[in-house]
């Protein structure tokens, strides 16, 4: 098979949750060990830093793996899902995973992937750590895909664990309180393995608390050590400058990702920086300071409070759930512009109404979906959308939706477009 055959194969012969939902999650971490066993547990031949949480594990796992390459390491990075492309969930140094050698790992482990039936996770999960071991990576940043207890990634024997924050989302397989989700995304916690828990929350704080001390787990919360506030857009209006506040004195730092909620991650990202070195892993202020400022450009992340154009200003976000919306419409409001366009489409095993519930009443909508089966229709969010008296046109596609806006817009005009991963990722100019 060549590489678009593979592809087909595997989305085709895999249960795929980016796409299916439900239908491709599974509680058993069984599949994975097996594979990884089959593959000669590749997972051990490198170190690791396992980030979970529920909003801004992508950013600051690309935020990490940014900064130990400026520092000269060569590091693995696996994220998911993808925008793009598949290759772009598993990188060295930056650089996606060759075509090459995705059809190969199927082709030489075709006959046990279908003797296991893996799903597309598992089975992404294992050729990640396969390709890291291959490479000789010093170091591979790994996020993980929901959850932790059970997510394929928790195979892993890491020598720091990150939980940036907990929040409502993925509730039908979570938990339905923050404490249920937080014992979920506990379960990366390691026996000995220092924990960093980004966002200082009450109902959470107990959960991870008592969790790291049944396993003897050194326990940071790195908001009571660090403070991070946004500043000033630099030029461009995709890097930001941040104020950090810490026991060491307040700094100005920049950082390439310009959204508000990246203040919410720096405290993990910073203290993180600042424990490498005790985990063997030396990281200079310099490195720190340039993995910040170039993330994106070290990385390839896409759509994160990214301009996609100025005039009129056109931002999209892959922000997706109630908390990260309530943080998306606190930015909008900062933002000087006389009419406001967003372009909205949803996944519909989501809490649609916490969401649609916090938009403004005063914007002109476009409601679209992405290409999908998890997708909400687009006619089904606008009749939904309606209830909270948010009214707009209804356009399926995301670029003809955003081309409709564009050609409506004045020249100081606001258009945001969001709502889902998946929306953002079929934007033709991301």
């Amino acid at each position: 098979m060549n590489y678009q055959e593979t592809l087909d194969y595997l989305f085709n012969a895999l249960p795929m949750f980016q796409r299916i939902g439900a239908a491709a999650f599974k509680k058993d971490l069984g599949p994975t060990m097996a594979l990884c066993g089959h593959l000669g547990n590749p997972q051990r031949a490198f170190k690791s830093i396992h980030v979970a949480g529920t909003n801004g594990k992508g950013s600051t796992s690309h935020a990490l793996a940014s900064i130990l390459q400026e520092q000269g390491y060569k590091v693995g990075l696996y994220t998911s899902p993808h925008l793009k492309s598949f290759t772009e969930r598993i990188r060295v140094d930056g650089l996606p995973i060759c075509e090459k050698a995705v059809v190969d790992f199927v082709a030489q482990n075709k006959e046990f992937l279908e003797q296991i039936k893996p799903s597309f996770f598992e089975m992404t999960v294992a050729l990640a750590f396969d390709y890291f071991a291959r490479e000789k990576v010093d170091i591979a940043v790994v996020e993980v895909g929901m959850g932790g207890r059970l997510d394929s990634t928790n195979v892993l024997l890491p020598i720091l664990c990150v939980i940036t924050n907990i929040g409502m989302d993925h509730m039908q397989f979570l938990g339905d309180t923050l404490p249920e989700i937080a014992a979920e995304k506990a379960g990366i916690i390691k026996t000995g393995i220092p924990v960093i828990i980004g966002t200082t929350q009450e109902e959470t704080e107990p959960i991870f608390t008592a969790k790291a001390h049944e396993l003897k787990a050194p326990i940071y919360f790195a908001d009571r050590r660090i403070r991070a506030s946004p500043g000033p857009y630099l030029p461009g209006g995709n890097e930001r400058a941040f104020f950090v506040e810490s026991s060491s004195g307040r700094v100005t730092m920049t950082f390439g990702l310009a959204g508000d909620y990246q203040a919410q991650n720096l405290p993990a990202i910073l203290m993180a920086a600042e424990m490498l070195p005790q985990l063997g892993l030396p990281v200079s202020s310099d490195s720190l300071e340039r993995g910040l400022r170039n993330l994106v450009p070290n990385t390839g992340l896409k759509g994160r409070w990214q301009r996609l154009n100025e005039i009129p200003l056109t931002i999209c976000d892959t922000g997706h759930n109630e908390d990260a919306f309530k943080v998306i419409i606190q930015q909008i409001k900062q933002l000087i512009y006389k009419r406001l366009w967003i372009i909205l489409g949803l996944v519909k095993d989501k809490d649609v109404g916490s969401v649609l519930s916090l938009l403004p009443t005063d914007a002109t909508y476009v409601f679209c979906q992405a290409t999908i089966p998890r997708a909400m229709t687009a006619q089904e969010l606008a009749n939904q959308a309606g209830a909270f008296g948010l009214l707009g046109e209804v356009i399926e596609d995301v670029n003809e939706a955003l081309n409709w806006a564009l050609q409506r817009a004045d020249d100081d005009d606001l258009i945001y477009v969001g709502g889902s991963t998946f929306v953002v990722a079929e934007i033709a100019n991301l």
